[in-house]
Order: structure tokens, then C-alpha cells, then sequence
């Protein structure tokens, strides 16, 4: 597809009819008419031999063949001033990768039996491993990590784009491997600390999803240092809470405190994020899926087209006319 990228140029096609017959006649030392020296030379131009050149006041009509010569060249410089282009077919923008850490509580408490799915029990850790495996296959363009964390927090899956390797790590991933209790500031800081590190993805491409079942009972970094950290990382966190809000008994754990929905909503509010409450598969899904649909490739519907500037060609054509009729008024003088 042809365009031309200035089209009000082509206004400029009229300037030497308004010079030719709007402007006053030029006055001066020789009187109303202008002279110019070699005039005499051109009227005696003919149009035998097949001359091209012929003034205006020999044709008799006053518009001479010299003029619109003159006028052809004037329209190659108008065309080039108006830039032709040649513009491609719409190609669709490579997506931009983001860098999204999973940061998943394993402790013990994520064994309670308070989630279902196809109408069977499921433990709040196995929904975890459906819904976040489906996540990361999702996001295809995305280099994912994963930190998983108990009484210790651990990497596990450095960023990668093997989306593969990260699903099997979340498949094998037992209750109780980082120990019993939960420590959410220290998973925090190791999530940060390993983004910051990566210095191939700008900060604003950068998120957190923090998904826990409890309040943070253990580690050597406490929720307020980690919601400070949160603060001055700028880094986007979301923060998920599985199962129930209130303190309840565990055969494995004995008493096992609530989710702190108070410290994960601050988390997330100081982030840029968001806090999503889960009690059971089903609302668990839709917050990954709104999490996908949140952190959506911005240049996933944008296109560009190849655009090819031709103004060189009438240039040159306007250049070698002005060039031949330099020629032939020589050979004429």
C-alpha cells in the first residue's frame, strides 16, 4: 500500500500560478517589466526539428513548453516534499517477557482437607499445585521462578523459560520439606533479592505472587521489614490467602493460626499489587486467571507495519529534468 506522509504539501502545486498571475509585475530601475538578459536568446528558439524549447510569446498562447518543463519539475519536488511511502502488511509486535516469581508456603498446615475438586477432598497444598501449574503454562513468554518456603525459604526454580522444569519441582513439592512453621518476611526477601539480581528485565516487568495459609510466626525478617522492603524494591506483589481466616487444630501442627489477611493486604498494597482471598478451588482458579489478566502482555494487540520512505524518486527525477534542461540551454547558447 502506497501513502503519502505530508499530503498538505501538494498545496504548494499552485505557488507558481499564483506567481505567474497574481503577483504585480516587478518595478524597478528598467521601468514596469523586468529584464532578463538572455530572453532574446530564447524567443529565438523554434519548434522546427522537433525542439522542445519554445517561449510562451512564440506559441502565442502564454504557456510556454519552457514553463510547465519548469512546472513538472516544481510538481517531483512538491511529490517528494509530500514523502511517498510504501507501507507493509500489519505484523503483530513480539511479546515482552516478564519476570514473575511464585512464592508458595509448603508448611504443614497446607495439608488440611478443606479444598475439593471433581467433587473429591484435596489438601489447600494439591489445589496449589493444579492451580499454579496451569498459571505457568499460561504464561508462555514469561520467564518464571519459584521459592518455596516453610521455616526456611528456599529457591528452588531460578528464572527460567523452561516452564517444564518449574511444573515438575511444583509436582514434587511436599508439605513440611522447608520445616513446620512460616516464615513470610524471610520468602519476601529472597523473592526480592533474587529479582533486583536480575538485571535482564526492566523493575516495572518484574512481579511477586505470594500465595501463604498462615501469619508469619518464624524467620529473621520480620512482615514490616519486608513490606519496607516491598516498598522501595517498587516491585508489583500479589498476595494470596488459602483456607480459613481463623486459628484452627491440626493433627500435624496442633494449633495452627489463621491467615493474616491484615499483614498480606499491607504486602500488597505497599507493592502496587493486590490481596486475593481463597477457600477453595474453584476461587483459587479465577485469582490466577485474574492475576493473568492483570499482568497481560502490554504489546500483545499491537501491531506495526514496514513503512519505506520513496521520496528519492521523484527527487532524482527533478534533479536529472533540471539537469537536461541545464544541458540544452547551454547547447542553445
Amino acid at each position: 500500500m502506497n501513502r503519502f506522509a505530508f499530503p498538505p504539501a501538494f498545496i504548494l502545486l499552485i505557488l507558481p500560478f499564483v506567481w505567474r498571475w497574481l503577483l504585480p509585475a516587478v518595478k524597478g530601475l528598467h521601468g514596469d517589466a523586468l529584464k532578463i538578459p538572455f530572453i532574446s536568446a530564447l524567443e529565438k528558439i523554434s519548434i522546427k526539428n522537433g525542439s522542445l524549447w519554445q517561449i510562451g510569446s512564440a506559441a502565442g498562447n502564454g504557456y510556454s513548453r519552457f514553463f510547465w518543463l519548469l512546472y513538472c519539475i516544481w510538481g517531483l519536488l512538491v511529490i517528494a516534499a509530500a514523502r511517498p511511502q510504501w507501507v507493509g502488511e500489519p505484523v503483530r509486535l513480539p511479546n515482552e517477557s516478564r519476570d514473575i516469581m511464585l512464592v508458595l508456603d509448603i508448611s504443614t498446615s497446607m495439608l488440611a482437607e478443606d479444598f475439593s475438586y471433581n467433587n473429591r477432598r484435596l489438601n489447600r497444598l494439591n489445589a496449589v499445585k493444579l492451580t499454579a501449574s496451569e498459571f505457568t503454562r499460561k504464561r508462555a513468554n514469561d520467564r518464571i521462578g519459584l521459592i518455596l518456603f516453610g521455616t526456611r525459604a528456599y529457591l528452588q526454580a531460578p528464572l527460567t523459560f523452561d516452564k517444564q522444569s518449574v511444573e515438575q519441582i511444583l509436582w514434587s513439592m511436599e508439605a513440611g520439606m522447608a520445616g513446620d512453621s512460616t516464615s513470610i518476611g524471610d520468602a519476601l526477601g529472597l523473592a526480592l533479592k533474587t529479582l533486583t539480581q536480575s538485571s535482564e528485565t526492566p523493575t516495572k516487568n518484574q512481579v511477586i505472587i505470594l500465595l501463604t495459609d498462615g501469619e508469619n510466626n518464624d524467620g529473621s525478617l520480620s512482615l514490616p521489614q519486608a513490606i519496607r522492603l516491598a516498598e522501595a524494591e517498587k516491585i508489583k506483589i500479589y498476595t494470596i490467602g488459602v483456607g480459613s481466616q481463623n486459628s484452627y487444630f491440626s493433627l500435624f501442627s496442633g494449633i495452627v493460626p489463621g491467615i493474616d489477611e491484615k499483614g498480606l493486604k499491607a504486602v500488597a498494597a505497599a507493592a502496587g499489587g493486590q490481596y486475593f482471598r481463597a477457600d477453595n478451588t474453584a476461587t483459587l482458579q479465577k485469582i490466577y486467571d485474574l492475576i493473568d489478566r492483570l499482568e497481560a502482555d502490554p504489546r500483545q494487540n499491537q501491531f506495526v507495519r514496514k513503512i519505506k520512505e520513496l521520496f528519492y524518486i521523484p527527487l532524482l527525477a527533478a534533479v536529472l529534468m533540471a539537469l537536461a534542461l541545464e544541458l540544452a540551454m547551454r547547447r542553445i547558447n
